[in-house]
């Protein structure tokens, strides 16, 4: 008997039920568990996906994961629902997906320690250089939205000032979180910007 095809080359789809079947309407319809178990292993294992995003090269799944169902019972006891699963918010700079460093974040969370490195370019996190105004443009970004924080005659200037908003963001977030875990977490984060360790976080 043929063994079953590995999920992006390391997966076991162990289920006693059908991920994907199909509804009313004859679509079929991804399993939750299944359809975050699949995309983590493919953040961490697809080729083509690594290309298009390299700052998740690297990173891995625990053994125990690769199993679906070993995730899936992980998953169950987790508060997952309209969240994003992280794996670097309780231990910032981490690379491997497993039960201890990973959590369930609201999107929001998610997307406040996004330092886009790999497309702002040349000058600091947070600084542009604005040519109408030959000045250094600091900007932070909140719910979605660039907040302006001013010109600058220097990017390093610029930097601080986008540490400061960036810092009071994480800090605010924090304090309106129920997960001890995230909390302390991303008051870690906020103490890296403040230490000048910054780096790119992915979920």
């Amino acid at each position: 008997m043929e063994k079953p095809r590995k999920v992006h080359g390391v997966g076991i789809n162990d289920a006693n039920y059908a991920v994907c079947p199909k509804g009313p309407d004859g679509k079929q319809v991804f399993c939750p568990y299944y359809s975050t178990w699949k995309k983590m292993l493919e953040r961490a294992y697809c080729p083509k996906y690594l290309v298009r995003h390299p700052t998740y090269i690297g990173v891995t799944v625990c053994e125990e994961w690769h199993s679906f169902m070993s995730f899936h019972a992980w998953m169950e006891t987790q508060d997952w629902q309209g969240k994003h699963l992280d794996k670097d918010i309780i231990a910032p700079g981490n690379k491997v997906y497993s039960p201890d460093t990973c959590v369930f974040v609201p999107p929001a969370i998610n997307s406040l320690l996004l330092d886009c490195g790999a497309t702002r370019g040349e000058w600091p996190i947070g600084v542009s250089w604005y040519k109408p105004t030959r000045k250094f443009l600091a900007r932070v970004s909140t719910a979605g939205r660039d907040k302006h924080l001013g010109y600058f005659t220097c990017p390093h200037e610029a930097h601080m000032a986008w540490r400061k908003a960036k810092l009071r963001l994480i800090r605010d977030a924090a304090r309106e979180q129920d997960d001890p875990r995230i909390y302390a977490g991303l008051m870690r984060h906020a103490a890296r910007i403040e230490r000048g360790k910054i780096t790119e976080n992915a979920a």
